[in-house]
């Protein structure tokens, strides 16, 4: 009997994942809410300009911050308006131009719940940078209230009509405005009336809604503004385009909802994996400017084309453009963050001081992974490890999808599979590579499964609207999720990462967090229903997309404790929002094997970075569908120069190892996966620097070049750090493309060092070899040319540095460089120097801080220095202090290239990397 039962039960789950599955596997658009279907989006956007009729009252300067209660007029056009309830407003002001503002119903007033507020995104040392407030002054006739802000900025509060804006000193030209147009709106709790229909329904789905609507809207405004960027995650271009105005029908706003879209769909604003509240606007003529929302309930936004408030009546400065944008929110309060600029990279930095820096990776983490869904047993694994070897391609981690566990129970094995997974782990780790397993935020419901056993007993999972633990359906059958939302269970989970608990794990392994916007394959959306509940009666909607980031943090506090905090972790998410750069990685997620989806990767790990998540990358491949050899190849060629560069696939795909497209083909995927091991060096100087500023790794080429109009919305190309350009190849059999190159300076070829002028569009000829990626004259770039089997194995080996001269004969470098693993650099042990070559002569300086209590050495040297442009030809050089002798040759830019050209080179100097030295040429 228990038999037909469990047939029963097992058919039954076939049935509804099957059913499930066809709508979560492919692109299908009416699953998914349109703005139309969402009432608090289609009744912000039926409001018009000037509807507001908040008036700042009580302005006054409080411990430090500016307050006021905002209240509305008398109005015989919102009669409904309740004059008794005001809105508590506070701003404050920190160091580096930043401000915050906030707007929330007033506690006194006992309103029927707290609204809630985003708790652990905030580093809590803001409030160390908070500039407390002494005193306001006043402007026309007492209407503006205005505080400093720092030397060259101030705070404007106008009180009637209610509006808040940065602007200059000098000039008085606006920055940055919130409700310019009066389109402010923030629906307060209210007692449900007999008769009124709180409930919303979708798709069969029923929304409880037992506190009505609460939703926030309003206008932001940046000045002297070009483009906007920002807001991931949509698959579109880097500048975002109008979604409402003059000519543009029809089209919906960027929405910010975490949501399991498989197939995604490119030039598309519907909202994807992962949210964050945060836009970057840009101009020639002011810079740029930032602004941040924390909010973590569903949020639509519009961009505003120009014209859109024709008939609105209201006057805004006249001698200044403007792009206007547009926000609206389900739930949550306005917490919302200016930041001034002025440049794109001092935006990031403020940005990134307010929600965290990116953590800073692993070595190994930073070189190439290998995945797929999934391979099978210990015998794929050491097959396809083998062939890596077998081909001459380093890699560095090896990935097991969900296949790997005991029927989908996380940290769990198959044990008919994968019965020896530690001495598997060993295997590669004596090879200095590593082991990552998914584990996803759904826990089976099974009374044998030890984790759903003390996570059911000690009541750690969400619950429904009626105060049950959810039940939900994802890939286990029927599941729960663990409320990540409380700290308590947060540091539960983390402890399940001890080599104790999950059994068959080692220190060299590392986790994959998928499926965690929370995804859902029977709810509304695919995701958790609005009104299930949190910790403190929370609802699901107010906090659905900071879900997965709490996930990916307690996962990553439990790599750290499973460590005793010497290990950094680790962890790859899905899904993310504002601060998920502390914890780890993330990707695009389920791409498809095209070239729309190969150009859309640009952008949007482009986007993922400007919005602080600088560790990003696209399944190279495409993770369904397969890929033809022309487009897989490109991929790889691409994907190498990504933050995150991992290849991955769908278990319904044809195999596309490295090995199996023929002997061509292999051998340009091995020179692709090289090169990255080759710049690896630069590469984990770039995440020490996003790690100390938030400056990503990939930059858009306006970052490096913010007066140069060209750059402004160009997403093919792309910056990795200052030095190296590189341009996509986006279609097949192209035979030429074209490449602009800015600034005044000229390009070296990253692999024939041909000089291109600055500046200029070229169209260059297009080899199945590589795409076309240039190192900036004025630059240094440091390699490392001996390749082995993996990152780690390359740690004592020398270096290469390869300077490419500007027109003054200068150029500038550095090298960062640590143990790759613990976090001792924190303390102070490493090794950070800055290459300078000016007036013939090559300079390696300290510019380490101070050192701390830990010391780091390194016996690597430069063997190999390589000078570009060099205006003359030079036979010796000579070392100092050593007045040691050298002679000066000429040679290869790669060792393997089949490039003829040859160029001023230093054999072998063998000058210590972690010394102060000086090569003067003669």
């Amino acid at each position: 009997m228990e038999t037909q039962i469990g047939n029963l039960s097992l058919l039954f789950l076939l049935l509804l994942l099957g059913s499930n599955l066809s709508s979560v596997l492919s692109w299908k658009k009416e699953e998914f809410r349109t703005c139309n279907q969402t009432p608090f989006c289609k009744q912000a956007r039926h409001r018009s300009p000037g509807s507001c009729a908040l008036v700042a009252h009580d302005v006054t300067i409080v411990n430090g911050e500016l307050t006021a209660k905002l209240l509305p007029k008398e109005n015989h056009e919102n009669p409904d308006q309740d004059q008794s309830k005001p809105l508590i407003l506070s701003l404050s002001v920190y160091q580096d131009g930043i401000v915050r503002l906030k707007i929330d119903e007033d506690p006194k007033l006992e309103p029927r719940k707290k609204r809630f507020e985003v708790p652990d995104v905030i580093l809590p040392e803001l409030d160390d940078k908070k500039l407390w407030l002494q005193k306001l002054s006043t402007e026309e006739d007492s209407s503006l209230s205005v505080v400093y802000l720092s030397d060259g900025y101030e705070v404007v509060l106008r009180h009637d009509p209610f509006e808040v804006y940065v602007r200059e000193k000098e000039g008085k030209r606006r920055v940055i405005s919130i409700n310019s147009h009066g389109l402010f709106d923030f629906e307060q709790l209210k007692v449900k009336k007999e008769g009124e229909e709180w409930e919303e329904r979708f798709k069969g789905h029923t929304d409880t809604r037992p506190y009505g609507s609460q939703s926030i809207s309003f206008d932001v405004s940046f000045y002297d503004a070009d483009f906007v960027y920002g807001i991931p995650e949509h698959a579109t271009s880097l500048a975002l385009k109008p979604t409402r105005g003059p000519g543009i029908e029809e089209s919906e706003p960027y929405r910010l909802f975490n949501l399991d879209v498989f197939e995604y769909v490119h030039e598309s604003p519907f909202g994807l994996y992962g949210s964050i509240p945060f836009m970057i606007s840009h101009g020639k003529s002011r810079g740029t400017s930032g602004f941040f929302w924390l909010n973590s309930a569903e949020m639509q936004i519009d961009v505003l084309g120009s014209g859109w408030d024709a008939e609105s009546g209201i006057s805004l400065p006249s001698s200044q453009g403007r792009i206007d944008t547009f926000w609206m929110s389900e739930a949550g309060i306005v917490d919302t963050f200016f930041f001034v600029g002025p440049g794109p990279k001092d935006v990031v930095r403020q940005y990134t001081s307010v929600t965290g820096r990116p953590s800073m990776p692993q070595l190994f983490a930073t070189a190439y992974h290998q995945c797929r869904w999934n391979y099978r047993d210990e015998e794929d694994v050491e097959n396809v490890d083998s062939k890596f070897d077998e081909h001459d391609i380093p890699y560095d981690v090896l990935w097991l999808d969900i296949e790997h566990t005991d029927g989908k129970r996380y940290l769990t094995w198959d044990t008919t599979l994968f019965p020896h997974p530690e001495e598997m782990q060993k295997k590669l780790a004596a090879k200095g590579r590593h082991m990552v397993t998914i584990v996803d935020p759904h826990i089976k419901r099974d009374d044998s499964y030890f984790l759903h056993k003390e996570a059911s007993q000690k009541g750690y999972y969400v619950k429904d609207a009626t105060g049950n633990d959810y039940d939900g359906w994802c890939w286990p059958g029927s599941s729960s999720y663990l409320d990540v939302v409380n700290p308590e269970i947060r540091s539960w989970w983390a402890e399940r990462f001890s080599t104790e608990v999950y059994v068959g794990s080692t220190p060299s392994l590392y986790i994959w967090n998928d499926m965690n916007e929370p995804s859902v394959f029977n709810g509304p959306e695919v995701t958790m229903p609005r009104d299930a509940l949190h910790q403190g009666g929370v609802e699901h909607r107010e906090v659905h997309n900071a879900y997965g980031y709490y996930f990916h943090m307690a996962t990553s506090d439990g790599l750290v404790k499973r460590g005793d905090g010497s290990d950094r972790p680790f962890v790859l998410s899905r899904a993310f929002f504002a601060g998920s750069q502390r914890y780890g990685a993330v990707w695009t997620g389920d791409n498809t094997a095209d070239w729309d989806h190969l150009r859309v990767s640009v952008p949007m790990i482009l986007t993922l970075g400007l919005t602080g998540l600088s560790f990003s990358g696209a399944d190279v491949g495409g993770f369904f569908g397969n890929p033809e050899p022309e487009l897989l190849v490109r991929w790889y060629q691409i994907g190498a120069y990504y933050p995150f560069f991992r290849a991955h696939a769908h278990h319904d795909t044809k195999r596309r190892e490295p090995w199996l497209f023929g002997e061509r083909r292999t051998e340009l995927i091995r020179e692709a996966v090289q090169m990255r091991y080759m710049l690896l060096p630069y590469f984990y100087t770039l995440f020490r620097e996003a790690n100390t500023s938030g400056i990503p790794v990939a930059r858009p080429l306006w970052m490096e070049f913010p007066s140069d109009e060209a750059t402004f919305s160009n997403d093919e190309a792309f910056m990795v750090g200052n030095s190296l350009l590189v341009q996509g190849i986006y279609t097949e059999r192209a035979k030429h493309t074209s490449v602009y190159l800015p600034g005044k300076e000229s390009w070296y070829d990253l692999r024939t060092g041909a000089v291109y002028k600055g500046g200029v569009t070229h169209k260059l000829d297009v080899s199945e070899e590589s795409v076309p990626a240039f190192q900036k004259a004025g630059t240094i770039i440091p390699r490392k040319d001996r390749l082995r089997r993996s990152s780690t194995q390359m740690i004592n080996d020398p270096y290469t540095l390869v300077i490419a001269l500007n027109s003054s004969q200068k150029a500038e470098g550095e090298l960062y460089i640590d143990d790759g693993k613990s976090f001792s650099f924190e303390n102070g042990a490493y090794i950070h120097r800055r290459f300078v070559f000016s007036n013939g002569k090559l300079t390696s300086h300290n510019v380490a801080s101070a050192p701390g209590g830990a010391q780091f050495s390194s016996e690597c040297v430069i063997e190999r220095i390589i000078l570009l442009g060099h205006s003359a030809r030079p036979k010796n050089a000579i070392i100092e202090p050593e007045d040691r002798n050298v002679e000066v040759e000429m040679g290869p830019l790669l060792l393997k290239s089949k490039e003829s050209s040859s160029f001023i080179t230093i054999r072998k100097p063998n000058v210590p990397v972690a010394s102060d030295w000086t090569i003067k040429f003669l």
